[in-house]
Order: structure tokens, then sequence, then C-alpha cells
């Protein structure tokens, strides 16, 4: 096991880990939380030898190893993507080499009796064991497996690594991780830059995969489905709950309700036994009995509330200038890359106030469309018109990462800052949960989600009518996501939000645009209208339909499945199949026990009718999933 401990790390007058105490089980599947800024990069960094703590040490068995995909890798250039990826298997390699010698070897020697050929043979066994351990038996079909469950595309494989941008990038990096097999796998927001069919592929290989996982992620679905048990960061201090991250939610509420109430029962038993002491000390008769009284009151331990990160951003964009009618009008708009057309035809308009939400499946055009409208993108033919005294406010998915990391957040602010704004720039910051002594921080130095609020903070700056969003919550904890939202739907401009976070959409925007199969198909309504239209339990089913649908343009185009995919269908008709059986029967538990008219007068009755409710909806979105397998592998 891996153990972290006493770990003590303190920058300035900050302590971010207060010698903290950490084990991670051999097959632990660990979800890291915290508000950003708490120390959870920080800390996968030091227990992956990345980063010294102050204080306290890491260790784990010497025989394990450690894969670590963090924020800012980088990956070399001038390899093709799969001769990159064959680089995770630089021990297998090594292993085969010496295999190859010693066969050689073997052909030769005649002393069969010897110590040295017994030696050799055993060296042998021992090697090929750890062969196909590290998988060196399927190289290259594990490679090319792993590649496209992360969305890479047969002819994606021969491409220099060069072409491709810096999420497809940190694919390559994690398909290389998954490959080498570590005993300890460290993910840091691995699906900030994969779409849905990748996460949900990525989920799977982690329920199943044989070593421990820890990651960090601000997506509630993929810790659900990945990880079982959850440790907090929190003001320095870790908090351990043995349970996926909405079971955390549940008990770190009732933790902290119940550690209240006991500290309220204890305030008024003290504050009651002190008036007694206190009447008892003016009675001559009784100043021995309250002294005795007194000294137990002494010895009582004494329950602390503990701390709690409550500090929030306060974001709240400038009154914005009036615009004309007509915000925005686009005609005939064609988008083609090469022979491949993302968008064909397409037209938009949106009036003055305007709030419209981009969704679909990954690929179909919503970034192109967004880039499109704010002029960081040409479309191929077609007409984009922009309103009357129009102040665009542009947010992209990767808008974080293209602030300079050499100036310090004080710098950053001053670029993007007109000059009216500067005296106000402190002040600013200070509402985006940067204090005095953050501001002289170069901005390489912070987490992902403090470089995602430095950039809202940037945005603010200028007074603007048109706001576009390109899945602003990547990065962000769930109370910033939050506060996030609101200042969005307190926004009195036009607003163009591109996501596929169902929780932040929802009641966000008045009309939804599915981009789907080049067109643009538009419901009056939010998310939550848009998905009960389409009949559909969430955002994950409008992204994974679109690959159960055969082509149809009159007669289908059926594309012939591969071993692996067929293989991979099969699992997930298997895997279906036993989460409505597993399902089934928790709901007819659940149904024999209301049955009896004592149950609603049980206390519990609340909570499993809660459940059992649950348990219904997860049975529908089961169902769905086995319906889509089925239908995939009869086609």
């Amino acid at each position: 096991m891996l153990t972290a401990t006493n770990i003590y790390v303190q920058y300035g007058d900050r302590i971010l880990m207060d010698r903290i105490n950490v084990v991670i089980g051999e097959k632990d599947k660990v979800g890291l939380v915290g508000r950003n800024g708490a120390g959870k990069s920080t800390f996968l960094k030091i227990i992956s030898g990345h980063h010294s703590p102050d204080e306290g040490n890491v260790t784990r068995p010497t025989e394990s190893t450690l894969g670590f995909l963090h924020q800012e890798m980088n990956i070399p250039k001038g390899k093709t993507v799969m001769e990159e990826t064959m680089t995770a298997f630089e021990i297998a390699k090594k292993l085969e080499e010496r295999l190859t010698g010693i066969h050689r070897e073997l052909e030769v020697r005649t002393d069969y009796e010897s110590d040295s050929y017994t030696a050799l043979l055993n060296e042998m066994g021992d090697l090929d064991h750890q062969f196909n351990l590290v998988g060196g038996g399927n190289m290259e079909a594990d490679a090319e497996k792993i590649l496209k469950g992360l969305g890479f595309k047969q002819t994606d494989f021969q491409r220099l690594t060069d072409e491709f941008s810096g999420g497809w990038q940190m694919r390559i990096e994690l398909a290389k991780m998954l490959l080498q097999r570590p005993s300890y796998l460290l993910l840091d927001e691995p699906t900030n830059h994969l779409d849905i069919e990748s996460i949900i592929w990525l989920e799977e290989f982690l329920q199943t995969y044989e070593g421990a996982v820890i990651v960090i992620s601000h997506d509630k679905t993929f810790l659900d489905k990945v990880t079982k048990r959850t440790v907090e960061i929190e003001l320095g201090k870790v908090y351990d709950y043995k349970a996926n991250y909405s079971n955390y939610v549940e008990q770190r509420a009732e933790r902290r309700e119940k550690m209240m109430a006991a500290f309220n029962n204890q305030q008024k038993v003290i504050a009651d036994r002190e008036r007694t002491i206190k009447r008892f000390m003016a009675k001559a008769t009784k100043t021995n009995m309250a002294q005795s009284m007194q000294k137990q009151l002494d010895k009582i331990e004494r329950i602390e509330i503990e701390d709690e990160d409550t500090a929030a951003m306060h974001i709240r964009f400038p009154e914005p200038p009036r615009s004309g009618q007509i915000a925005l009008d686009c005609k005939n708009l064609v988008k083609k890359y090469g022979d491949l057309t993302v968008l064909n035809g397409v037209g938009l308009k949106l009036d003055r106030g305007d709030r419209i939400a981009f969704v679909g499946q990954n690929g179909q055009g919503k970034t192109t469309l967004a880039k499109m409208i704010v002029n960081k993108l040409k479309a191929t033919s077609g007409e984009i018109n922009i309103g009357y005294n129009v102040h665009i406010g542009y947010y992209a998915q990767d808008q974080a990462e293209t602030l300079d990391p050499k100036l310090t957040l004080l710098e950053t602010m001053e670029l993007h800052s007109p000059a009216e704004m500067r005296t106000k720039l402190r002040g600013i910051l200070g509402a985006f949960l940067f204090s005095g002594e953050d501001h002289d921080k170069k901005v390489f130095v912070l987490s992902g989600g403090e470089r995602a609020r430095l950039a809202l903070a940037c945005m603010l700056l200028r007074p603007i009518n048109l706001l576009v969003v390109d899945e602003p919550t990547n990065h962000l904890d769930m109370l910033s996501k939050a506060i996030l939202k609101k200042a969005i739907k307190d926004y009195p401009g036009t607003l163009i939000a591109v996501s596929h976070d169902r929780d932040f959409l929802g009641g966000l925007t008045d009309k939804t645009v599915e981009f789907r199969d080049k067109k643009l198909h538009t419901y009056l309504g939010d998310v939550n209208y848009f998905l009960e239209k389409r009949e559909l339990d969430n955002m994950r089913q409008v992204e994974l339909s679109q690959q159960k649908k055969p082509a149809s343009n009159g007669t289908a185009k059926l594309k012939e499945l591969s071993f692996e995919e067929r293989k991979q269908l099969q699992r997930d008709l298997s895997n279906a199949e036993k989460k409505v059986q597993q399902l089934e029967s928790k709901i007819s538990d659940f149904e024999s026990k209301m049955a009896d008219p004592s149950f609603f007068e049980k206390p519990e009755s609340t909570k499993s009718l809660k459940e059992y409710d649950l348990a219904k909806k997860q049975l529908e979105s089961a169902m769905m999933e086995w319906m889509g397998a089925q239908e995939a592998l009869e086609l």
C-alpha cells in the first residue's frame, strides 16, 4: 500500500496541508475532492515524487509502479501517434530483447545439467512472466484498442503528434499510462479534454482496472462511476469517506449536522453547569461542591466544530451597453475542414436578450460555430452579421491555458484591462478569492481551477452585451460552478452557452439548439425541456444517441463492426443486462417492504422512498443502455 505520513506544506503564511495522513490500498478507487486551490493537485505531485513536502514522507512497495497524468504534461514532437504510444512499452521491449537473447543462447547450448543452464531457464521463466504482466504479448493490438477508446481513428495513428491540439496530446499521454498499467494510477482532471464517448470508455476501463486509482475530477457522474472512496482536502486537513461522490456529499452533510447538534448540546450542558457553579460559589456551605463540579467540568473533552471553507467568488457582470434589437444574424453558414463538412447551410438569429444553449455530440460543430461568431474561425461560406453596438465577450474551452504563465496575477489583469479599470483590479482579484499576497504570484503556479477563476476575472473587465461561453465550468469546483451559474443567470445581456453539464444549463437559457447531422435543431425551452422532448434522461444520452443511428439518406450506410468493437458492445450488453437485473431486484425488495402497512410509520421510510425513486430512474437509464447495445449489435 501507499502511505503518505504527516505531510506538511506551507506557502507563505498559508498552511496548505497540516500534517495529513492518507493510506491508499493496492486496489482502492479514490476520488480526491476539495475547493479550487485546496491542494489536490499538489497532493498528487507529492505522492508521485514531483514535489517534496516541507515535512512528512510518502512510501510505497519497492516493486510497485506509479503513473501520473497531470495538467502540465508536454508530449515529445516528431513521432507519429502510434510511435509515441508504443514508447509505453519500453520495459516490455527490453524484456523482449533479453528473452530473444536467452532463446538464441539456449539454441546452441548443450550443457543441460549445468547450474548455469538451469539459472538461464529460471531467468527466462521470470522474464516471460514479467513480459506478460506489462502487456508485452499484445503490444500493438492493446495500443490500438486504447487509442480508439480515447477517440482516435485508425487514420490518426500515422499522423504526427505535432498536428494535434494540447487536449489530444493529453489523450496520447493517457493512452501510454493506461498501457503501462501502473500499480498506482494518478489522474488530475482526465475528463477535461475528453468527449462523452471517451469519458464513458475510460469509466469502464477504470472500473475493472487492477491497480489503485486516485482521480481529481469535477465531473460528478464520472466520480460516481469510477470511485468507491472519497478523500476531501479542506483547510489543510483530510476527511476520508468510504463512499462515491454522491454518497460522500450526503454523509458529509450528515456528519456536520450531527457534529453541530452534539456541539450545541454540549454547550448547553456547560452553560447550565457554569451557572450552577457560580450560584454555589456564592454560598460558603457549597464552595467545596462548586470546586468539585468545576474540576469535573474542566475534564470534559470539548467538541470542536471543524473549520469549513465557505469562501466564495463574487461575480457580477458589468452593466452591458444597449445593443440593437438584432444581436446576431447568421445565414447559410457552411464550415468544411478539407473533405469533412461540419456545418452545412445553417442559420441562427438572436434578438437582444435571447439566451440559448448549444448541445449535442462532440464533433457536431458547437465550438466551431461559437468560434465563427466571435471571429476566431472563418466560415467556408455564408454570412455572419453582428448587430448594432454589439460588444462580444468570449470564454473559450482553453481560456485558462491562454494566459501568459510568466506574468503575475496583477500583470495579467492589467494586460486585459482598460485604463479606467486599473484602480479596481486588486478589488476584483479579491472578489475572485485572490488575496493581497496572491497578486504577485506567477500564473504558472496556479492550479487549473485558480487559472479558470483568473480567466473569468479578466473577462469581466469590459462591458459586454453578447456573452459566448464554451464549457466554462471546466476546472471549477462545485461551489464555483453554482456561483458562476447565478452570475450568468443575473446577466441581462444576450447569451450563448456551450456545455454538456446539465446541472449548469438547467434554467439558464430559454432556447436550446441541438447540433445534429450538420444542422441546427431549435427547442423553445431550457436543457430539461429539450431532454424531455427528445425522451432522454441525461446529456450523456444526447451525445451517445448520435452513434447509435445509421445515416439516413434513403439507404442506411452501415459500418461493419471490427472484432474489438463487437467485443466491446457485447461487454456493454452484458453489463447493462446485469445492471437491469440488479435494479429490478432492488426495486422488488423495496416494493415488498412497502407492502407492509407499518413501513410508512418507520423513520427510515422517507430515505427508502427516495432510494426507490432513484432506483426506478436508474432502471430506465439502464434499459436505454441495454437497448442501445442490443440495436448496435444487430445492425
